[in-house]
């Protein structure tokens, strides 16, 4: 059975899944909602680790150049490609892009334009929000670094697909002010 991503990343939230940490909030007390203090406890914590992500991901921003920025917050998707399984949901795609392509056209709902001869994909998420868990919190700052977790993660899951290291970059970006995230995809 085929799960769109928008109810597979709620599911993985939900569970206690996810990185952004509202999964392990829903699910840490009763449902009948008797220990509001442990509740308010929790929304704190959550609070100051959003306030936290936040704050590195402004201080890379301003910090550092654009390189070494890429460097740093890239290697990060690794956490969140191993916390939402993605090796799992990919399996019944290894080796086969083509598949793959159809699946994301269908049920995610992304453009997606592949040029084989040139080894050139360019992804549309077709989206005018930021699906990232961490980019809901404090959307007024430059956190536009995070992109580039997103780039990791697209070569995480094209690389895995494909069986080849694929390159992936963010050429449109919603929290850049454009009106869908894009990447652009480069294999071997």
């Amino acid at each position: 059975m085929a799960v769109n991503r928008k109810d597979f990343l709620k599911k993985v939230c939900f569970s206690g899944a996810c990185l952004c940490g509202f999964g392990s909030i829903a699910f840490s007390k009763k449902v009948d909602g008797s220990d509001e203090n442990t509740m308010q406890a929790q929304t704190q914590k959550l609070s100051l680790l959003q306030e936290w992500i936040a704050s590195i991901l402004l201080n890379v921003n301003v910090g550092l150049d654009k390189e070494s920025a890429r460097k740093v917050i890239k290697k990060t998707a690794g956490v969140h490609y191993e916390n939402l399984k993605m090796d799992a949901l990919l399996a019944e795609y290894k080796g086969d892009l083509d598949k793959f392509t159809v699946f994301l056209r269908e049920k995610w709902g992304w453009k997606v334009d592949y040029d084989k001869e040139k080894g050139i994909l360019i992804a549309d998420e077709n989206k005018n929000y930021c699906v990232c868990p961490i980019a809901v919190h404090d959307k007024e700052k430059d956190s536009s670094a995070m992109c580039y977790c997103s780039e990791g993660f697209a070569e995480k899951m094209f690389s895995s697909v494909s069986g080849v290291q694929a390159e992936a970059e963010v050429i449109a970006s919603v929290r850049k002010g454009d009106t869908s995230c894009k990447y652009k995809i480069v294999f071997p």
